[in-house]
């Protein structure tokens, strides 16, 4: 699935609840729940949301340039030869679902500090992270209807309500606990590759006995409708990539009316059957993660250097192998259901932990220094850039914009990923010289706190 998301990217999660002085005209009160402040950020994390919040627009350009099925399958559209092909088996192998997978293992890290920092202060968390995540989820649903497709926020946020009650799971149980979760999803992928398989069967039977003269069955009658709406989803015919690139290429309304089956589709049924398995049961593992200290960097050298041999060790082998099955059976998508899918369910969240050895062992050597506080600036305004990587890219491919939708190939497609990259390597720390928060962070805070928190920074660094 797309790489949304949310993310976060995939959203961003905000750490902390912080102390307030009371004021002079009103009775003490010890503590109550404030944004983070910058102090008390865990460095490293931030640096590690930064690379993945900038990780998955490797995957969602896809998402935003090329017709739905391209993102699937590279046989669809976007060039299947030479450095096109190359690109989209190296996006494959390092950032398909990898990037997803830490940035929804962060989410329930954050989480994880907020319980801990508000447990510190003697004050409850409950009204305002469940305030948060009905917030975020209001993001998601404009975010997705408005904009794009591809929107995680909706689903990160139904996932936030229920990790709520885990948040006091000691690690080894939300470990297992999410595995089975995953286990679970991967369960359901294969379901509804059975049933595309039998509607594929049975449509095929059907044509024979009409082709005989026989009357169908309402099973074999139904199946014989609903199959080629399912391939068309998956294996689109010229005509269809051709009405799918010029209603990209058109006005805001008719893409809106093209978009919002598509959303709907998902944000019931993909929920269900699979979206909520998969990133909650990743979430769980970000939360035992968390309390383990993996994402702090204050585990041992040798720790990340064991968590890369594994996580890349077995990994990579899964990823390739189906890789090689996906080309072997040229893409079909129901076998992707049924078996070449598993490979990457599996490989994506080994790859991600071997991502996150590698990012956290940079980070104590300190190495790239300059780089690593970039990207912990683009990690803190995480929620500002997923979403304004949905602007950009949209005005750049959609008709609204420049127009550029089924227009430009997988390869250099990556350099709108580079370009998009650096602006926002460029502009976050310079925004955070100036203010507290990025702008769609600020506004969550808002309306999750009911007041307007400071923003801006005064010379010395303080809030005005």
């Amino acid at each position: 699935m797309n790489e949304s998301v949310c993310p976060p990217d995939a959203a961003p999660t905000e750490p902390v609840p912080d102390a307030v002085a009371p004021a002079p005209d009103r009775p003490a009160v010890p503590f109550r729940l404030e944004p983070v402040a910058a102090p008390e950020r865990l460095a490293a994390v931030d640096v590690l949301r930064g690379v993945a919040v900038l990780g998955i627009l490797v995957m969602n350009i896809y998402a935003f340039a090329l017709p739905m099925a391209a993102y699937f399958n590279p046989l669809v559209w976007g060039g299947n030869t030479g450095a096109d092909m190359w690109t989209w088996i190296v996006t494959h192998l390092l950032f398909d679902q990898k990037m997803m997978t830490i940035f929804s293992m962060l989410f329930g890290a954050g989480l994880v500090l907020l319980d801990q920092r508000s447990a510190t202060r003697g004050v409850k968390l409950g009204g305002v992270y469940y305030r948060r995540v009905l917030v975020l989820l209001a993001f998601g649903l404009l975010h997705a209807y408005l904009f794009w497709y591809g929107d995680i926020l909706y689903n990160y946020a139904l996932c936030g309500m229920l990790l709520f009650l885990f948040r006091r799971v000691a690690p080894r149980r939300l470990i297992t606990v999410g595995a089975a979760l995953i286990l679970m999803a991967m369960l359901s992928y294969t379901a509804m590759g059975g049933f595309f398989m039998l509607a594929r069967k049975t449509a095929q039977e059907a044509a024979t006995a009409q082709a005989a003269g026989r009357t169908l069955t309402e099973f074999q009658q139904a199946m014989a409708e609903t199959w080629p709406e399912l391939r068309q989803q998956f294996e689109p015919p010229p005509a269809e990539l051709q009405r799918q690139i010029q209603v990209h290429r058109g006005s805001w309304s008719g893409l809106f009316m093209e978009r919002a089956p598509n959303v709907l589709q998902m944000q019931i049924f993909m929920t269900l059957m699979y979206f909520t398995w998969r990133l909650g049961g990743i979430m769980l593992i970000g939360m035992a993660l968390m309390k383990l200290d993996v994402f702090s960097a204050r585990r041992s050298p040798g720790f990340y250097r064991r968590l890369m041999l594994v996580g890349y060790g077995l990994g990579f082998p899964l990823v390739g192998l189906g890789m090689w099955d996906l080309f072997r059976t040229r893409f079909d998508f129901i076998h992707q259901f049924l078996a070449a899918g598993h490979f990457n369910e599996v490989g994506s969240l080994l790859v991600a932990l071997g991502h996150v050895g590698l990012i956290m062992r940079l980070y104590q050597v300190g190495v790239w220094s300059t780089l690593q506080r970039r990207l912990a600036a683009v990690g803190r305004m995480a929620l500002t850039n997923y979403l304004a990587q949905t602007v950009i890219a949209t005005t750049i491919f959609y008709g609204y914009g420049f127009g550029l939708f089924g227009a430009v190939p997988r390869f250099p497609l990556m350099g709108f990923v580079v370009a998009i990259w650096a602006v926002q390597l460029w502009y976050s720390p310079i925004w955070l010289r100036h203010f507290r928060f990025g702008p769609a962070e600020w506004f969550w805070r808002w309306l999750t706190y009911g007041r307007r928190p400071p923003m801006r920074l005064g010379v010395d660094g303080s809030c005005t």
